[in-house]
């Protein structure tokens, strides 16, 4: 005749009680005590121990954020910002007529509501006459984020990425046009500046990866800056038709920079 398996005992729960106590941090609070095994296990102030995993929280996020970057870099081969604009920032850009207060009060909100932007993917175009501080807030965006948040954002020139995806054609390339294309489209924000520049019918080429990195970008829903010489009428002929339809959608913000150059006493 089989045995019947022996049946796991109830086990009670250890008793808990409150009692109260004083942290030199926050004052007086309720105290969690366990008895196990005739130990006490006292448990210490809520307040510190919330503090405690949000500061161990922020440097995973942080660890996690370097980790994406150092990726993206070695994938894109240099820094993600230039070393010429390391120190553009929104506080240090000049804005001395009503059309530089807005622009700038336009980039602030776009960094201060980042979390909603990157929900949405909302883009973003800087556009208009050269020299009026374009390059400057596009740029600032970036080190906005990537210094004072755990987001990633990466500034490149369209020249830059062309030059780089030709380069990848050698043989003895140790990067792909995968990876190039793959550190464009991984990145929380890209900046994509001088768009247009040429003001020449862009080849098929340009045109191609242009709407590769856009499009790629707009799959994942990542907001991307673009920055132009152009006016809004060109920007379809430099950019390609579907590119900008898909800047489109999400309620793309349009930023005019309809002033006179001030190149020599700003960024670009």
């Amino acid at each position: 005749m089989r045995s019947e398996p022996a049946k796991p005992a109830n086990i009670a729960p250890a008793p808990v009680r409150t009692q109260p106590a004083h942290c030199d941090k926050h004052g007086p609070y309720d105290q969690s005590v366990v008895v196990i095994l005739d130990r006490e296990l006292r448990g210490g102030c809520p307040k510190c121990h919330r503090i405690a995993n949000d500061e161990r929280e922020e440097r995973q996020k942080a660890q996690e954020a370097l980790t994406k970057r150092m990726a993206i870099s070695r994938k894109l081969g240099d820094a993600l910002i230039p070393k010429r604009f390391e120190k553009r920032t929104l506080a240090n850009y000049s804005a001395e007529n009503e059309g530089q207060r807005k622009a700038l009060s336009f980039c602030r909100h776009y960094v201060k509501v980042f979390d909603e932007i990157v929900e949405s993917g909302r883009c973003m175009v800087l556009i208009g006459k050269p020299g009026t501080g374009k390059t400057h807030l596009g740029v600032a965006i970036a080190n906005e984020l990537l210094h004072k948040t755990s987001r990633t954002a990466v500034y490149r020139t369209v020249g830059s990425i062309l030059q780089a995806i030709r380069a990848t054609y050698d043989r003895h390339s140790e990067r792909s046009e995968a990876d190039i294309l793959s550190s464009l489209v991984t990145p929380d924000l890209l900046v994509l500046d001088e768009v247009g520049v040429s003001k020449e019918q862009p080849s098929d080429f340009e045109l191609t990866t242009l709407f590769a990195i856009i499009n790629g970008r707009y799959e994942q829903m990542r907001p991307t800056v673009v920055i132009s010489n152009l006016d809004a009428e060109q920007l379809p002929v430099a950019m390609g038709e579907r590119g900008v339809d898909r800047l489109r959608e999400g309620n793309l913000i349009v930023v005019p920079f309809d002033w006179e150059s001030h190149r020599g006493k700003e960024g670009t």
